[in-house]
């Protein structure tokens, strides 16, 4: 048995005094007075943080098919309070897909690592025009049968399918995945009817909210109000450095606390010095916490969910228990996880992050075991 003592406690939405209990790998609603004891006393506990929308960290890539990568970025990614982590694919050929779903089935969490929870499948069935980081060269329409092929191979991992609704073909995908696998709306040139349409036939998310995707005009609506308007959850990078803090606060402002999802998008310079690194087989040069492709287009994100919930409550405005749900309830809904993960409910996954006064993390409780 395992009691965290003294701790401000998120729960429903709120910080509240309160001792946390833990069982084996669970949290219990009692426990006995006489096991061990953290004195959190001082600091705040969190629901361990679910990132849906991760590429890599520390020189490692999801991309480069490797249980060694994998190891790599979960660990690190738990050092810093992210115990759920979706790897996330670029535009790649099937064939080097398959081998990267073939990997992510076959993982094995370590210990001290944050849990593979599932993939976001960002690439290849986006608009060649709204490629961001991607290489245009692997662009491919949606394909059904393809992306079952992967599915299959993945052990029926990928939680995420990102689409281009104006491309040919993509409704049509549309139709016939929805209610297999979470759609989302991303990398896209869609006007304001044909996100609608893709909404109205089942896709339910929005990939990283303001990038890659027409900007809000009165008489050009685009995505943002089709998304709004069909309840659909978006995504958002507030790593400072992709959105205006006052744009981050006019999504949650416009979607609510309740579907907004925040997310890094961090590739492999994440935690690593500034230098010359690679996304999707690309250059990227990493520079304080950005991170560009050579032509200057932003390629991902140099920060962590930990640090960009900090940057949104510390930064922009965002008050602290919004944030905090927006990094882990709201994910792990949207993924079909709330079961198990995303609060600190008896019954769910024993992921605690105990946090400082200026929001750094302070302590790791990693399924029942700190960590840190």
């Amino acid at each position: 048995m395992l009691k965290i003592a003294g701790a401000k406690v998120f729960k429903n939405g709120e910080f509240v005094e309160d001792d946390i209990f833990i069982e084996g790998d669970r949290i219990v609603a009692t426990g006995d007075e006489m096991g061990e004891v953290i004195d959190a006393k001082g600091l705040l506990a969190i629901p361990g943080l679910v990132d849906v929308h991760s590429h890599g960290a520390v020189g490692h890539d999801f991309c480069d098919g490797t249980h060694e990568s994998i190891d790599a970025i979960t660990r690190y990614e738990a050092s810093r309070g992210v115990t759920a982590w979706c790897g996330t694919t670029m535009t790649f050929p099937e064939e080097k897909l398959a081998g990267i779903m073939e990997c992510a089935a076959e993982h094995v969490d370590a210990p001290d690592a944050a849990a593979l929870v599932g993939i976001n499948m960002e690439g290849p069935f986006i608009s060649p025009e709204k490629v961001g980081a991607q290489n245009p060269a692997y662009v491919q329409q949606c394909n059904a049968a393809m992306f079952c092929r992967l599915q299959n191979a993945s052990g029926g991992k990928i939680k995420l399918v990102d689409i281009a609704p104006e491309e040919p073909g993509a409704l049509e995908f549309v139709d016939e995945m929805h209610d297999d696998v979470r759609i989302s709306v991303a990398h896209t040139c869609a006007n304001y009817d044909q996100a609608a349409e893709a909404f109205r036939r089942g896709a339910k998310h929005v990939t990283h909210l303001y990038n890659a995707m027409p900007g809000l005009h009165h008489r050009k609506p685009g995505v943002i109000p089709a998304a709004l308007e069909a309840g659909a959850t978006p995504e958002i990078i507030a790593d400072g450095v992709h959105i205006h803090p006052a744009m981050v606060r006019l999504a949650f402002s416009m979607f609510g606390a309740e579907r907004m999802i925040l997310i890094s998008d961090s590739m492999e310079a994440t935690g690593m010095p500034d230098g010359e690194y690679s996304l999707g087989g690309q250059a990227v040069t990493k520079n304080g916490s950005h991170a560009t492709l050579h032509d200057g287009t932003l390629a991902g994100s140099a920060t962590d969910l930990m640090g960009c919930m900090k940057v949104a409550a510390t930064e922009m405005g965002l008050p602290l228990e919004v944030a905090v749900r927006a990094a882990t309830e709201n994910p792990a809904r949207a993924i079909g996880l709330f079961d198990e993960r995303g609060s600190l409910d008896a019954g769910k996954v024993a992921d605690v992050v105990l946090l400082n006064a200026d929001l750094n993390v302070a302590g790791v409780i990693l399924r029942g075991k700190r960590i840190r």
